[in-house]
């Protein structure tokens, strides 16, 4: 495995559910990179004022369609999203 090129932190900040009838067929995922409202720490300790900083900015949507993963994710979760080269 390559060491990423990139890393970045997204946070879900919206769900929506496909059909918006009956059972969920589909979910799209909207991420944002987030940011702390108000003051960092002045030593730069907050991990999200240092992604904040050096890390790409904007957002991303996803939509998941394995049935195995509808319903498994929630608006706030945050992950680390790895940019690795394929070759």
């Amino acid at each position: 495995m390559n060491v990423p090129e990139m890393r970045a932190k997204v946070r879900i900040t919206n769900i929506q559910s496909y059909p918006t009838a009956g059972p969920t067929m589909q979910e799209t995922l909207s991420f944002n990179f987030p940011s702390k409202d108000g003051a960092y720490p002045a030593d730069g300790s907050d991990e999200d004022q240092q992604f904040a900083r050096f890390s790409p900015m904007g957002s991303l949507s996803l939509t998941v369609a394995n049935p195995a993963l509808i319903g498994k994710f929630a608006v706030g979760d945050t992950f680390y999203l790895d940019f690795e080269r394929v070759n």
